[in-house]
């Protein structure tokens, strides 16, 4: 038997994931996060699942994880000492940066400025310019930049990024000091712009590779020693790493490029929440995965994710392409408050965590969460994570009495009601920032509710968007690392060619092609996977002659025949695709490409779904007995079933609570739940 796990790390519970590739069986394990040390919780939560399915650590295949360290490093400020090599007259491109403040009128009164993530006295300028057709101008003065480099070295830098003007279009410069830097500097790991995002506009390719630069270190050194306390543990599998874009890469080639790491855990669920609908029949659906800290929104359309051209982390914007991920501060761990000016409820985005963690978990925690409203509303059973986390009701009763105090109610239940109705408001904002904002209506769409919180407000947010069914994956809390488990190696090459299509052939562009598809085509050949397995997709970056940005169009190749038919075809679905999203079209304005992209996935893992037996609607086998809670303003009595229980056609009239292992479900009144065969649970209003 071969076996692949996947291992998600989220702010509160690490999430594993074993897939029996030959029968499709599954084994899931759910243990508390370690932040000082990310890799202890991972290999407790390994043993664990082992343990359950009785096998070695030695007969796991493949490990692949999802984590946040590269992420946290950035939010957390706790980067490496990065030194910057840029073209004389552009020592402060990282200050300048681009003229735009968040937040709304006279935000620019009030907004500190980030500091930049590379200092400017780490900053030093190169001898050397080459103009945008990539002739050079000045020739590289080596000795001037090498006593610099010298300089740098003196002065503690721990990681150097190479960033010179118009490199994209000719990378010598950098690469000669890359390759003197290496000299003087052994110790340091170099980002060469050229290579990490060889594309226009300096100041986003350079803040792309100084982010590279800044959590390369540490993201090194968290993969080496987990790399190598998995092999102390027995188990010989290789590691890959889930990227932003939602593909994986082997451990070499994710600490050479930690930048696409950034939304490695958010793109786990996406990948896992597609998995579950594809089983289920569903190829147009929002993502809604809510854990202890954050709620992370996407929209699929024909199972394909929207993939964004830049990753925002904090107040750092980079790049690099990621799945369109939209991450709101709400989740179980979420602490609800009464601000003493306004007297009005708050949840977020200050959280509980895992330590001190709600005061349902009877850890420390004694501010009202989210969970602890849940908890007093009779929505969660009393045990969690499969007997690893007790609840405490009564330690839930006395935070939220806290709100309830401060705005003035007499009922604990009414103020945990209210806490959950605005967490509800909060997810349903960033659920309309992935489907309204972007011009989808979310009513046409079903909703995949995931994590371990989510199933709990799925159904309240299906009835908040319209968008039926709500389907709760099997083992939602841990879909992430099932998203790890399922989904491909991949890598993707990307080059700026500016041209006006009077001034491009079907020829040149396929020929353009062809060349990044090669590149990344002996990346994965690199890492494993063959070149007859490989599966290579295209996109060009698109506008009107004269626009300053882009809009990503793909490209059928094989229509790149020659005959100009090709490009008249990307500039159709270039207008469509401008008229969808703005409304109007430019038609005195030639069309012109940009940037030109080949992305190269290995196959699909050989994971057997699994189907459960048929039971028909009746669904009284896996009732376990009934729970009083609060809903609607009232009291009332909700079945209790155990999902492990339920077979295929079995329906489950709301009210009820539907526990298991690492998630519950709740379904409202007026509401039905009915099993899929794949597993899931497909929640519609009963009505209809």
């Amino acid at each position: 038997m071969t076996y692949r796990l996947g291992v998600d790390v989220g702010g509160t519970f690490t999430d594993v994931l074993l897939i029996d590739e030959d029968s499709g069986a599954t084994y899931r394990a759910k243990t508390a996060s370690t932040p000082d040390d990310q890799s202890v919780g991972v290999l407790r939560g390994i043993e664990k699942v082992c343990s359950s399915a009785g096998i070695s650590l030695a007969d796991i295949e493949e490990v692949l994880h999802g984590t946040t360290v590269a992420t946290n490093a950035i939010l957390e400020g706790k980067g490496a000492r990065v030194g910057l090599v840029t073209t004389q007259g552009f020592r402060q491109v990282l200050q300048i940066a681009r003229s735009f403040v968040p937040g709304g009128l006279a935000g620019w009164i009030i907004w500190p400025k980030p500091e930049p993530i590379a200092a400017l006295e780490d900053t030093v300028e190169a001898l050397e310019r080459v103009d945008s057709s990539g002739a050079v101008v000045t020739p590289l003065d080596e000795d001037d930049i090498a006593a610099k480099l010298h300089r740098l070295r003196d002065d503690g830098v721990e990681a150097l990024t190479v960033s010179l003007i118009n490199s994209y279009a000719n990378a010598e410069h950098e690469q000669r000091i890359a390759g003197l830097a290496q000299q003087i500097m052994p110790d340091v790991p170099v980002s060469v712009s050229s290579r990490v995002l060889p594309e226009l506009r300096e100041y986003e390719r350079t803040i792309t590779s100084v982010a590279n630069s800044y959590v390369q270190p540490r993201v090194a050194r968290y993969i080496a020693n987990l790399a190598g306390k998995l092999a102390d543990g027995g188990v010989g599998a290789g590691l890959y790493l889930l990227r932003s874009d939602g593909g994986l890469a082997r451990e070499a080639v994710a600490a050479e490029h930690p930048v696409s790491l950034l939304l490695s855990g958010p793109a786990g669920g996406v990948a896992g929440a597609v998995w579950a609908a594809e089983q289920a029949g569903y190829r147009d659906f929002l993502t809604f995965d809510m854990g202890g800290t954050s709620t992370d929104v996407a929209l699929v359309q024909n199972l394909q994710p929207r993939i964004g051209r830049e990753t925002t982390v904090g107040d750092l914007t980079v790049r690099a392409t990621s799945v369109d991920v939209r991450t709101v501060g709400a989740g179980g761990g979420s602490i609800a408050h009464v601000p003493e000016l306004t007297r009005a409820l708050r949840v977020g985005p200050q959280s509980a965590g895992a330590v001190p963690g709600p005061a349902a978990y009877g850890i420390g925690g004694a501010e009202p969460t989210v969970t602890d409203a849940n908890v007093v509303l009779g929505y969660l059973p009393i045990e969690l994570a499969g007997g690893e986390i007790k609840l405490d009701v009564e330690a839930a009763r006395e935070a939220v009495a806290t709100v309830a105090a401060g705005i003035g109610v007499d009922s604990v239940e009414a103020a945990a009601a209210g806490i959950v109705d605005i967490v509800n408001e909060n997810m349903l904002g960033a659920l309309r920032l992935v489907s309204v904002q972007q011009g989808f209506d979310p009513r046409d769409f079903a909703l995949v509710a995931f994590g371990g919180a989510g199933p709990l407000h799925a159904n309240a947010l299906g009835r908040l968007t319209g968008a039926w069914p709500v389907i709760i994956p099997p083992s939602p809390g841990v879909l992430c690392a099932y998203g790890d488990a399922t989904t491909v190696v991949r890598d993707n090459t990307a080059r700026t060619y500016i041209r006006r299509f009077s001034q491009l052939t079907d020829e040149d562009l396929a020929g353009l092609l062809g060349e990044l598809a090669e590149s990344a085509a002996r990346t994965l050949a690199g890492q494993g996977v063959a070149r007859e397995a490989q599966h290579v997709s295209y996109q060009v970056d698109l506008r009107y002659h004269g626009q300053g940005f882009e809009i990503p169009v793909e490209v059928d190749v094989a229509s790149l025949g020659g005959s100009g038919a090709g490009l008249a075809a990307l500039a159709a679905a270039f207008d469509a695709e401008h008229e969808r999203l703005f409304s109007f079209l430019l038609e005195g304005n030639e069309h012109e490409l940009v940037t030109a992209r080949a992305t190269v996935t290995g196959p699909r893992p050989n994971v057997q779904a699994s189907a459960l037996a048929e039971g028909g609607p009746d669904a009284s086998g896996a009732r376990v007995g009934t729970t009083r809670i609060w809903v609607d303003g009232h009291h009332a009595d909700a079945d209790l079933y155990a999902r492990t229980q339920l077979l295929a056609g079995n329906r489950v009239q709301g009210p009820a609570v539907i526990t298991e292992m690492d998630s519950t479900t709740l379904v409202l009144p007026g509401h039905t739940a009915t099993v899929h065969p794949s597993g899931s649970l497909l929640i519609r209003p009963t009505e209809g």
